[in-house]
C-alpha cells in the first residue's frame, strides 16, 4: 500500500479492518438516509453523510450542508468547498486523503441548527469518529468546534482565541489532536479573514509534516 510516496507493508488482517470500517460506514450511511428524527429531513433533497478514506488520519468537520451540498449529496462542493480545497493544498494535502463530514447531515435552510437538532444528529458524527479513528480532527467553525470541545471535556472558547491552535483530546479508547479553524465560508463573508485562514492552514501543514502525518 502506498501513501504519499511512502510504501507501507500491509500486515495480514489489516485489509479486513479497512473492509470492516467500510461496511460499518455504509450501514451508518443507510441509517442517515432513512433518518426522520428531526424536521430537517422534510426540506432536504439528499442527506450529506460524508466522504473520504475509511481509515483517514485526518477528519474535517463542518456545520452542515448548503444548497449545493444538498443537491449533490456531497460535503463542501459549493463556494466554501472550493476555498477549502485551496486551503488543503496550502497545507500540502489533497481532498481525497482526508475524511470530510459535518455536524448536521441534512440541509440547513437558514444555515443554523437548533440545540435539539444538534443533539439528535451528532450521534452519527460520534459513530463516524469511532469507526474512522482519525489521528487529527479539524473543526471548521464555531458549531463543530464547540461540539467537539464539549464531547471531549474542553471548555468552549471564542474562535478568535483558539483558531489554529493544537489541542489533545482523548477517551479511554481514543486519542487525537484537535485543531479548530475558521469555517471557509467565513472568509467569503468577511474577506479580511482570508489571510488568517491561509496562514493557519500553512502552519497546520508544517505541523503535520513535523508529526509525519503527511
Amino acid at each position: 500500500m502506498k501513501k504519499r510516496g511512502i510504501t507501507l507493508k500491509v500486515r495480514e488482517g489489516e485489509q479486513t479492518g479497512v473492509e470492516s470500517r467500510i461496511q460499518r460506514l455504509e450501514a451508518l450511511r443507510k441509517e442517515v438516509e432513512g433518518c426522520r428524527k428531526c424536521p430537517l429531513w422534510r426540506t432536504r433533497k439528499n442527506p450529506v453523510f460524508g466522504e473520504g478514506p475509511p481509515d483517514a488520519e485526518i477528519m474535517l468537520i463542518g456545520l452542515g450542508p448548503g444548497r449545493q451540498e444538498d443537491l449533490q449529496g456531497r460535503p463542501f462542493v459549493g463556494a466554501a468547498g472550493k476555498f477549502l480545497d485551496q486551503l488543503l493544498e496550502v497545507a500540502g494535502l489533497r481532498r481525497e486523503e482526508v475524511y470530510i463530514t459535518n455536524v448536521m447531515k441534512c440541509f440547513l435552510p437558514e444555515n443554523r441548527a437548533t440545540d435539539d437538532e444538534i443533539r439528535t444528529c451528532t450521534q452519527y458524527l460520534d459513530q463516524q469518529i469511532e469507526i474512522i479513528q482519525p489521528k487529527v480532527i479539524v473543526t471548521l467553525g464555531n458549531v463543530a468546534t464547540n461540539y467537539i470541545f464539549g464531547k471531549f471535556g474542553l471548555k468552549p472558547e471564542a474562535m478568535e482565541k483558539v483558531h489554529g491552535k493544537i489541542f489533545e483530546i482523548s477517551t479511554l479508547i481514543f486519542q487525537a489532536h484537535l485543531i479548530p479553524m475558521y469555517h471557509p465560508a467565513s472568509a467569503l463573508r468577511n474577506p479580511p479573514l482570508r489571510g488568517t485562514l491561509i496562514e493557519d492552514w500553512r502552519e497546520f501543514g508544517r505541523w503535520l509534516r513535523e508529526l509525519r502525518v503527511v
